[in-house]
């Protein structure tokens, strides 16, 4: 098998930035890292500026990529953004939900991300009848991540109730939700059964909420995770309005109703998880259950900050998702996180650029199912993100700083490469399977206006 080689002109791996790096690539995984190469080999791929892993979207729903501008006009609250959210799920069908995830994936992709965690609750027409493959929709965002050159871990989402109504049951899907709603979680076990793993996508479950899934069918979607030693995700305590209703039906907070129900543990993610009490932290950090943080999102839809800090220290590892894509920008992602505990706290440095980027590759990669990816290191995935250093937010700075650089000041329009499993898919800022990626995502939204 044909070796390729990248000669990285500087390289953070893991814990420093490293200049004159050369990577050995054979097929998907990288083969050789060989450090104090002080000049491109005879044949290699010059990537100049500083290479990291690939990065991981931990968190994401493709469709609400049609929403940016649209909701950021006048205020309100989450509430009122999700009917305007429901508005463009009526309007999907496979055909028009693979254009968009084509086209967002393939934006992800000129942002540096490899690895994208599809938190995926559109799965029927509208109406909930299902269509002739029940699973239409979630193929579509599979081929749509085959098209756009990224990785997926497709978390198909087990969504049947509309609200908190008794121990017992919940209220039934509003017309909207039928297109969410299996029935029954053992409904959506079934369903979520067809779906396989392929070489660049793998698939993951989630409960989409405690308001969605009732109490005791909690157990049915962490069986079928456990079973298949796949990942599980959870929007957890995103509002107060979700943490009064699980008190008010079942006496205990969202984490405690997790963790009774044996949903919590080293392979699930909470996502959001903003509004806890110092026992849910405990609760999430003694189980190593991790915690996706969503700054963008959480501010935008004015959520309110989580205790990331305090998650850290008890356990609960960090990872990063662009949720809503009010922008799809993991270093804005990063910096967030890091910026909003200081606007909290009024204290500066609680992660390192290490720590933050770590958060946004290897930890993401973790909580998607793809402990193999986020590291630049022999029979790791050969998956390649090169920022640029000099552009004019990242000009200056000495290279031994550069991932502070990346951190604090670049942005997604500074990653210059990205290598997926030992392919180019962005060269020199263009994606090279995905052409005119702004006329695509142009088209696509457009086609889901009224």
């Amino acid at each position: 098998m044909q070796v390729t080689t990248y000669w990285l002109e500087h390289a953070w791996l893991g814990t420093h930035v490293e200049p004159g790096v050369a990577v050995e690539v054979t097929g998907e995984r990288i083969t050789a890292v060989r450090k104090d190469v002080t000049a491109p080999p005879p044949g290699a791929t010059v990537l100049r500026g500083l290479t990291l892993p690939g990065l991981a979207d931990a968190h994401s729903h493709a469709f609400h990529r049609a929403l940016r501008g649209t909701v950021q006009v006048g205020s309100g609250t989450f509430w009122t953004w999700r009917e305007v959210m429901y508005g463009v799920a009526d309007r999907l069908t496979p055909e028009s939900y693979h254009a968009l995830a084509r086209a967002v994936y393939a934006e992800m992709a000129l942002a540096g991300i490899t690895t994208v965690g599809e938190f995926h609750y559109l799965h029927h027409q509208p109406g909930g009848t299902p269509y002739a493959d029940p699973n239409a929709m979630g193929e579509a965002l599979i081929q749509a991540a085959a098209d756009a050159g990224v990785r997926i871990t497709l978390l198909d989402t087990a969504y049947v109730a509309s609200g908190l109504l008794s121990a017992t049951r919940g209220k039934a899907p509003d017309r909207h939700q039928l297109r969410f709603s299996d029935g029954t979680a053992q409904a959506w076990a079934e369903r979520a059964s067809a779906l396989k793993d392929r070489p660049h996508a793998r698939i993951g479950a989630a409960i989409h909420s405690v308001r969605a899934v009732p109490a005791r069918q909690l157990g049915v979607v962490a069986q079928w995770a456990a079973e298949r030693q796949a990942p599980l995700h959870v929007h957890l305590s995103e509002q107060t309005a979700e943490n009064d209703a699980c008190q008010a039906v079942h006496g205990c907070t969202p984490t405690q109703l997790l963790a009774d129900h044996g949903v919590l543990g080293p392979r699930t993610t909470g996502v959001h998880n903003t509004h806890l009490t110092e026992e849910d932290i405990g609760l999430l950090g003694g189980t190593t259950t991790g915690t996706c943080m969503c700054p963008t999102t959480e501010r935008d839809l004015a959520d309110g900050i989580g205790p990331a800090v305090a998650l850290d220290r008890a356990g609960s590892p960090l990872s990063l998702g662009s949720d809503s894509h009010a922008v799809i920008d993991l270093f804005e992602e990063a910096r967030a996180m890091e910026l909003n505990e200081r606007l909290r706290s009024h204290t500066r440095g609680h992660w390192t650029a290490a720590a933050l980027l770590r958060a946004a590759t290897a930890t993401g990669h973790a909580a998607l199912g793809w402990p193999e990816a986020g590291v630049l290191e022999p029979g790791a995935l050969a998956d390649l993100t090169t920022v640029a250093l000099d552009t004019v937010r990242t000009a200056g700075p000495v290279p031994r700083l550069a991932a502070e650089t990346a951190v604090f000041a670049a942005t997604a329009a500074d990653v210059r490469h990205v290598v997926t499993g030992g392919r180019v898919v962005v060269r020199e800022g263009t994606h090279v399977l995905v052409p005119e990626v702004p006329s695509a995502l142009t088209k696509a939204i457009a086609a889901l206006r009224d």
